[in-house]
């Protein structure tokens, strides 16, 4: 397929003016129609009287005009010249001035001394100023996205929100109601700001939406500019970020003040963390172009007036890495956390996305919102618009239930492959593994019901057990986590159990597993040995600069109890999802010849082959013991004081 690209307008015109430049120098330098032989030649022609008219130019060239009807051809690169022309050096002159005496021509010959064309001239030096010019024109207008922003480095690149674009109304917005109804507030402020002047109300002058992507920031912004009726500029935080110093600071100028020169606006921020981080922790020399940028941005929002009426809205999924400035009461007043939909929200977002899209009569859109814990709107969006896509593949008519389970698995895991083949060994092993992980998250008595079983490869995996939560859940107990760190274990154990030669498909279980377990004793404080301490620092993203210089707040000692802690753990997870298949081991053979069989169990299959499975008995309440284990772990290691305060701590109120 062939691209074309459309030249623009001036660039045509640098094209065409170079072009007729280059012609016309050609026109002076050229020759006149004369075509260039050898100085014998020349002499040749002149011994055998076939020149009619012949002029020496500066002593170093001979044109030479032939007679009617004599014409020249070496018999390969000229053929027929009537006008010809050579080259000779100073000591040929003589000869050729002796060589026209002997045969003068029939017109004569005459000599010229060429002076020089001061026009040509300087085109010769302008010409190629001419064209660097017009090349970092082009360099220019390329960084700067072409056309009429070509040189104009420091103005806002913000777009205004205009009638004709299609708008987002709160109405198109679920799953965020708290979000929704604080941008409301906005929206009335905007509208009728003299009902909030009268009680002495003041509006925030920032908004900051933070939240994880995909859960529609973006979209609460654009709904915002639906539904204000007031102007509304949109920019990236990268836009700001120029290669050039002072560029971002002066982009911000302008934009603030055509914001401020058509309140009561609204200046939305897309990403502003890339603009508003941290300052001073970069490698850098400190005041550097972002900095400057920052520094600009913080002075307008400050320099807002009450009756100002423009509104920053700015949106970022690293509120953490945001300098405390910006954050600060006076620029952003309102921080609103824009989190993943709880169920209700989930429905509703489905609802939103469904709209347009054929639905079977059959499909419960609240049953799909049930199996999506965690999924934020985008991921929602996702979901139907790949049943969709399935179902065209199809050639069905509407979405069914069969589409939407296949689409949750592709958004969850990815693909399914259906090419790839694996030998019976394998398939037995992934087989016997996913048993391992169904039978022990069904034994345990704080897990989530098993929901799905496959020995379908999808993704990186070979095959998956999928375990939905009911309900969504905002905490976790202990024991909740113990009995992850053995359903995480299942699939390990049972390889171990059967084959006696476990593979390497657990690895990522193990790191899970692992993971969980440090957290339990460094983040949670559910160790028996440790207690409620945390220890280092957190587990986030390392922002450079801030966190890099940070050290290890625990010794040596302490961080061998943490090792030891977590293997004791894992040990007794490890040992709990043993004796669950040890004790359900029919139950798992059967599992895997089902899975041979079917090769993908729902929720209804699996829990008919669970209906004779035996449960783990409920571990004993779990009260840790200050007095006791603490104390004889940390003697020696604190002040007699502080022994004291720990002793006084397990003491009854």
């Amino acid at each position: 397929m062939t691209t074309k690209r459309a030249i623009r307008p001036q660039w045509l015109i640098f094209i065409l003016l170079a072009v007729g430049l280059s012609a016309f120098l050609m026109f002076f330098s050229d020759s006149g129609g004369y075509t260039r032989v050898d100085t014998s030649a020349a002499l040749e022609l002149i011994a055998q009287d076939k020149v009619d008219t012949a002029r020496v130019v500066n002593n170093e060239r001979i044109e030479l005009n032939l007679k009617d009807g004599v014409t020249y051809s070496d018999g390969a690169r000229i053929k027929d010249a009537t006008k010809v022309y050579a080259f000779y050096v100073d000591a040929r002159g003589p000869q050729i001035v002796k060589a026209l005496d002997d045969h003068p021509p029939a017109k004569g010959f005459t000599d010229q001394i060429d002076t020089q064309n001061w026009f040509a001239s300087m085109l010769s030096l302008v010409l190629p100023m001419i064209i660097v010019l017009g090349l970092f024109w082009f360099l220019m207008g390329q960084m700067q996205g072409g056309g009429n922003r070509v040189m104009q480095f420091g103005k806002s690149r913000a777009k205004l929100a205009s009638k004709d674009m299609p708008k987002v109304t709160f109405a198109d917005v679920a799953g965020a109601d708290e979000a929704v109804e604080e941008l409301h507030e906005i929206k009335e402020f905007l509208q009728d700001p003299a009902r909030f002047l009268a009680v002495g109300a003041k509006i925030p002058k920032g908004v900051l939406l933070y939240g994880a992507p995909g859960t529609g920031k973006t979209l609460l912004a654009r709904a915002v500019a639906g539904e204000a009726g007031v102007p509304f500029y949109s920019i990236s935080g990268s836009d700001f970020v120029e290669m050039f110093v002072g560029v971002g600071a002066s982009r911000v100028r302008d934009l603030f003040e055509q914001a401020k020169a058509n309140a009561p606006a609204i200046v939305f921020v897309d990403e502003i963390d890339a603009v508003g981080r941290h300052r001073g922790a970069g490698l850098g020399g400190g005041h550097d172009e972002r900095e400057q940028t920052l520094n600009q941005l913080l002075v307008e929002m400050d320099g807002f007036d009450v009756k100002t009426n423009v509104i920053l809205i700015a949106a970022t999924n690293r509120p953490d890495i945001l300098d405390p400035a910006l954050l600060r009461p006076g620029r952003f007043d309102r921080q609103i956390a824009v989190e993943a939909p709880d169920m209700i929200g989930r429905h509703r977002i489905l609802q939103v996305h469904s709209q347009g899209k054929p639905m079977a009569p059959d499909v419960d859109l609240l049953a799909v919102a049930r199996r999506t814990p965690g999924f934020t709107g985008a991921d929602l969006a996702n979901v139907l618009n790949e049943a969709a896509l399935l179902t065209a593949r199809t050639n069905k008519r509407a979405i069914d239930n069969q589409s939407l389970d296949e689409a949750i698995d592709r958004v969850i895991a990815g693909p399914q492959k259906r090419t790839r083949i694996m030998s019976a060994k394998e398939r037995k092993i992934t087989a016997y593994h996913e048993g391992g992980h169904a039978i022990v998250a069904a034994a345990m008595n704080h897990t989530d019901p098993v929901t799905k079983v496959t020995i379908l490869p999808r993704g990186r995996a070979l095959g998956y057990t999928m375990v939905m939560p009911i309900d969504d859940k905002y905490s976790t107990t202990r024991n909740e986590i113990l009995d992850q760190l053995a359903y995480a274990l299942g699939g390990r154990v049972a390889e171990e159990m059967v084959f006696h030669d476990p593979t390497t498909g657990a690895a990522n279980d193990i790191e899970k597993a692992t993971g969980m377990a440090r957290k339990m004793v460094t983040e949670f404080g559910m160790s028996e040995r440790i207690g409620a301490i945390k220890l280092g620092q957190s587990t986030g993203e390392v922002f450079l600069g801030r966190d890099m210089g940070h050290q290890r707040d625990y010794s040596e000692e302490v961080a061998g109890a943490i090792d030891a802690e977590v293997a004791a753990l894992i040990n007794a997870a490890h040992q709990e999802a043993f004796d669950v298949l040890d004790e359900n081991r029919e139950i798992l053979d059967e599992l895997v010849r089902q899975l041979f069989e079917k090769e993908t169990l729902d929720k209804d299959q699996v829990a008919r082959i669970f209906e004779p499975l035996t449960k783990k008995p409920k571990r004993a309440p779990w009260t840790r013991n200050v007095s006791s284990r603490t104390t004889r772990f940390f003697s020696g290691r604190f002040s007699r004081s502080a022994r004291i305060a720990i002793r006084r701590a397990s003491w009854p109120a």
